[in-house]
């Protein structure tokens, strides 16, 4: 007892430390029905995540975007000018120019190019190519040829001036621009920093600045600086633009990683935005269903609260949580005390049954908030379990104290109670007995549309309006999830069967209909070693199930343990008188009653290692133990007394508790039908003539001898029970063993057709 209280005590803990009692529970949730409006209980104050999501923004898009600068392209453009304008000034025709230069000086019929603006466009608007040609030639050669040479170089000289500003800042590529074309804006900042060098050496400029068309309009630095150049007359600047823009290669790369690095940083710099609310202030406007804005500001209402509790306030409240607690645990001890001996007397079922409470309040609590809400599925997963494992009082008690413990530790609201009370009571009713897997469905789709219907019908009852709730769809919507989470519920124990019935030590009808397939092994090997107690075996299971079903009883169960219960006995058929042919041969003869006796109490020995060898479950073993009880071998013990009697010094060998079963008695129901039905089968197959008269007496006698002696006081068999079950088995074995007529002899011609004739007019007789 001492040791059952000490994990009581340590359950009660662990349970108040599942539900988080130190803490008050935040029982709001999205989709509810604020009939009044909320106010603030405190001063607090928050972030306001729009406001602060604005600013970090704002800090990001101040920083400038990182290039790394590669001017080495652009270095080579003065040389490769000179070779190109000394090409223009050797050729007589445009014929002789080469086509690539031709096409970077735009001497063709269109550019390649969709660069340049204004300018470019005028240079093909000059004239042919060939005159175009004449033009560029013109302004390169001059009016002496001779000094070609010299206005070459000084053209190049200035063009190496000319580019100086691009050579410093780089120049950006064309599709990149595009690519960005959202993000990079003209005013957009960008670093230009060398290839190596640090962020800190670069210099910001803005996009306008690394664009080469930009910089070559009239605006740009490269387009206002023509006129300080001599040599690059106005004749030559078009189709320079043109060379430039055809020859030109970007010379910035784009730093993604450092960019976002610096981005990063931007935005964790900025402070977020805090918004102030004072005690009163409403927070959620009346009549209001609850979305994720308000959840959100109720949620930092009760942080800001939680954190102004201190430490003695928490733990006065998991004292007060224990003591509730421990109460409920008291009320459900008496019933379980009382009622549940599998669960009050063994250690290893109260642990279990503890653990699946702490589980579901664990998790539970866990699951409640938004946006899984899912504290109906551990609920109801263990209500179920319990429900087949035990009874449904005890999972109905069970579903009670935890929905009351799930609601104080989540919501706190009476509305949340009746739900998750409804639910689980909706699911337990129609669960007395698990005959298939498709009852434990049915039966969460019952839960379901109980889960659905009953948290509407609360909620047009809090606004008094069927419209109102049939056209909100987040309060629908949740509702119509919380059902779909019951039927997940039904398949989480509907797949987990093996398991409940291995941890309680339970059996459901699918796995006792499975065990009383006649292809078992274990009923294969009875059929072909013991064949007389097979017949026996089975004429028992139709007398056990009948007289189990009518006293309420599991008739299934009854049936399936009638067919194990004398397994044993196939371990040596021959010394038990329905597997002999001639009762007269019996091998007991030639052994004293002792021994005899020893052999016939050990099948029961053996067919508990036969049972635990081919992993029958314990109900079945408990009918192979327990069906015999602690009888007495009364045929041996007499026998045992005669000779006691003959031989004054071995009196001791006729001591009753030798010759007694070990037990135990029978602990259930089923167990006490299970002994008495075995009993008057074996005994009528020694009546001469089984009359109804006989039969009865015979049956009235077993009973009163088993009644007399104990067997029934540790099951929980009435004295009505007893006498149904008295009946029912006399009815069985009077069918069982019914009289026929019995046909005179006839003479040998007339036999047959007199035979035939009599069983014409008696056919009720057999």
């Amino acid at each position: 007892m001492q040791i059952r209280i000490g994990v009581s005590f340590v359950a009660i803990v662990l349970l108040v430390i599942a539900l988080q009692s130190w803490k008050s529970p935040f029982q709001y949730r999205r989709g509810d029905y604020i009939e009044h409006g909320v106010a603030a209980k405190i001063e607090f104050e928050r972030v306001d995540v729009e406001q602060t999501q604005i600013a970090r923004e704002r800090a990001a898009e101040s920083v400038p975007w990182i290039f790394r600068l590669n001017s080495a392209p652009l270095m080579s453009l003065p040389e490769e000018l000179r070779a190109a304008l000394g090409e223009i000034a050797a050729a007589q025709t445009l014929e002789l120019v080469p086509l690539t230069t031709r096409q970077n000086f735009g001497l063709t019929q269109q550019s390649s190019s969709d660069l340049g603006g204004k300018i470019v466009g005028d240079w093909f608007h000059a004239g042919s190519p060939a005159e175009r040609f004449a033009i560029l030639r013109s302004a390169i050669v001059g009016p002496d040829m001779t000094r070609a040479e010299q206005r070459i170089e000084a053209m190049v000289e200035e063009f190496r001036e000319f580019i100086q500003p691009i050579l410093e800042t780089g120049l950006i590529g064309s599709d990149f621009a595009q690519r960005q074309n959202r993000n990079l804006t003209p005013d957009r900042r960008l670093l230009i920093v060398n290839n190596g060098d640090g962020l800190e050496t670069g210099r910001i400029v803005l996009l306008p600045r690394v664009r080469l068309q930009d910089q070559l309009n009239e605006a740009g630095q490269l387009g206002y600086s023509w006129d300080t150049f001599e040599a690059l007359s106005p004749e030559i600047r078009r189709p320079m633009i043109h060379w430039l823009i055809e020859r030109a290669t970007p010379t910035l790369i784009f730093d993604q990683s450092a960019t976002a690095a610096e981005i990063a940083a931007a935005r964790e710099q900025v402070d977020p935005r805090m918004e102030r609310y004072l005690k009163g202030d409403l927070l959620v406007e009346p009549q209001q269903f609850l979305d994720q804005s308000h959840l959100s500001l109720l949620l930092d209402e009760y942080n800001a609260a939680e954190s102004k509790i201190h430490e003695g306030a928490r733990f006065s409240r998991m004292l007060v949580a224990f003591v509730m607690v421990a109460v409920l645990t008291i009320l459900n001890g008496f019933y379980i005390a009382k009622n549940e001996p599998r669960i009050a007397n063994n250690l290893n079922y109260l642990i279990t049954f503890w653990v699946a409470i702490i589980a579901t309040a664990f998790i539970g609590r866990i699951v409640s908030l938004d946006p899984l809400r899912a504290e109906i599925v551990p609920l109801l997963t263990t209500v179920l379990l319990l429900s087949v494992a035990f009874n449904q009082v005890l999972a109905t008690m069970t579903a009670f104290s935890l929905s009351l413990l799930l609601t104080m530790a989540t919501t706190g609201q009476f509305n949340h109670f009746l739900v998750l009370m409804a639910t689980a009571t909706s699911a337990i009713i129609p669960l007395k007995r698990v005959s298939t897997r498709a009852t434990l469905i049915k039966t969460s789709f019952i839960s379901a549309i109980t889960f659905f219907t009953v948290g509407c019908g609360i909620a047009i009852i809090e606004t008094q309006s069927v419209t109102e709730v049939m056209q909100d769809t987040q309060l629908l919507v949740m509702n119509a999830k919380g059902a779909a989470l019951c039927l997940v519920a039904g398949f989480l124990v509907a797949g987990s069967l093996p398991f409940i019935e291995s941890a309680f030590g339970v059996v459901t009808d699918m796995t006792l209909l499975e065990l009383s397939d006649p292809s078992h092994p274990l009923l294969q090997d009875l059929v072909r070693l013991a064949p007389g107690t097979y017949n026996h075996s089975i004429a028992v299971s139709s007398i056990a199930e009948t007289a189990a079903e009518r006293i309420g009883g599991n008739g299934l169960l009854a049936r399936v343990g009638a067919y194990f219960h004398d397994i044993g006995k196939m371990l040596k058929p021959q010394y038990f008188i329905e597997n002999l042919q001639d009762a007269s041969s019996s091998r007991h003869q030639q052994l004293n009653p002792a021994m005899s006796t020893l052999i016939i109490i050990g099948h029961v020995k053996d067919g508990v290692e036969l049972a635990e060898q081919y992993g029958l479950p314990q109900p079945i073993i408990d009918f192979i133990e327990q069906h015999h009880g602690t009888t007495l071998v009364e045929y041996f013990y007499r026998e045992a007394a005669k000779l006691a009697e003959c031989k004054p010094d071995h009196k001791t060998d006729a001591e009753e508790s030798s010759f007694r079963y070990p037990g135990p008695k029978p602990q259930t129901r089923e167990t006490g039908v299970m002994m008495i039905a075995d009993a008057c089968e074996s005994a009528c197959r020694s009546l001469t003539e089984p009359t109804p008269k006989r039969i009865e007496t015979l049956v009235n006698d077993i009973v009163m001898r088993r009644l007399l002696d104990g067997q029934f006081d540790e099951c929980d068999l009435k004295m009505s029970d007893i006498r149904t079950i008295q009946d029912s088995v006399t009815k069985s074995l009077i069918g069982i063993y019914h009289g026929r007529i019995r046909y005179p002899d006839a003479p040998d011609g007339k036999k047959k057709s007199e035979v035939q004739d009599s069983s014409v007019k008696q056919p009720a007789a057999n």
